[in-house]
């Protein structure tokens, strides 16, 4: 009622949403409107913090949100995430998106948010991939509530198609077992080799000034869908994300100087304002010149 008046930060779901339609395809529920056109609706939330700003939300049926001033309200008020304990937690079975990913498309979907204006959160275990799911659990000691809650939820679930059977019992204890962490992952192939990413980006997002800066309307993010890629500028670094099942030529604005980094490692070539991209890969390369 007061326009957010002392607060700090938001959750931004809009991010969360175009990056989970753009990487897994799903379409279902909130999904819908983000998944008609993915790349429109990541390119739009990477710049402008919310897909929805007024427009119409086929979820809700209904108008929904407000734009955001993108010269004066820096990217930095707004939490981007692949996952938290909300969008995995009430999932029927609470699977992470690396139950269904490739590690190029989490390493895509890792760039893309820890690369932007937004400020960037990861969900325990995102960043090697965590074999583990994240269930809904509790523990409450009424009887009659404990009862609820877990028929609740059946009947939530199989209202959407899911076989009740198939939904874990918040109350067993071994929902909640499930949802710890393996500590020896980390250290697995394949695991390791996301953490290795994970810890790379964080690196250049420190030291890099273009990728820390909360600026949205410097942010521009054009795309070809049906080529399966997209870029988002950074000041003299772009993001090229190509989620392609064969390798693209990705036109840049400006010449590309050099690859700063890329998943997988030296899979991506820069030739005059040409980015040579594998199939689903990312890559940061620095440019001559900002734009």
């Amino acid at each position: 009622s007061v326009g957010g008046l002392g607060l700090d930060a938001t959750w931004d779901d809009d991010i969360h949403h175009a990056l989970h339609a753009l990487l897994t395809g799903e379409s279902a529920g909130y999904y819908a409107d983000f998944a008609r056109d993915p790349y429109a609706a990541t390119a739009k939330v990477l710049g402008r913090a919310y897909y929805h700003d007024g427009t119409y939300s086929s979820f809700r049926q209904r108008h929904h949100g407000a734009g955001v001033d993108r010269h004066t309200t820096p990217g930095s008020r707004f939490v981007a995430f692949l996952s938290n304990h909300d969008q995995v937690g009430n999932r029927a079975r609470g699977d992470r998106p690396s139950a269904t990913l490739d590690l190029r498309r989490l390493a895509i979907g890792a760039a893309l948010a820890l690369t932007g204006p937004a400020t960037p959160m990861i969900f325990m275990g995102e960043e090697w991939a965590a074999g583990t799911p994240w269930q809904f659990f509790s523990d409450h000691t009424d009887p009659e509530l404990a009862h609820a809650l877990t028929a609740g939820r059946r009947r939530e679930f199989a209202a959407t198609g899911w076989d009740p059977a198939a939904v874990p019992d918040p109350q067993d204890e071994a929902t909640y077992r499930r949802s710890q962490l393996d500590w020896a992952e980390p250290e697995a192939e394949g695991h390791r080799e996301l953490l290795a990413w994970y810890r790379r980006l964080i690196l250049l997002r420190r030291h890099e000034p273009a990728l820390s800066d909360p600026r949205l309307d410097r942010v521009r993010v054009p795309y070809d869908a049906p080529a399966a890629w997209l870029v988002v500028h950074r000041d003299d670094i772009r993001v090229v994300a190509c989620l392609a099942s064969a390798g693209r030529r990705v036109e840049l604005d400006v010449p590309a100087l050099e690859v700063v980094a890329d998943f997988p490692a030296r899979s991506t070539r820069c030739s005059g304002h040409q980015v040579l991209m594998a199939a689903t890969s990312v890559a940061l390369v620095r440019v001559a010149g900002s734009a």
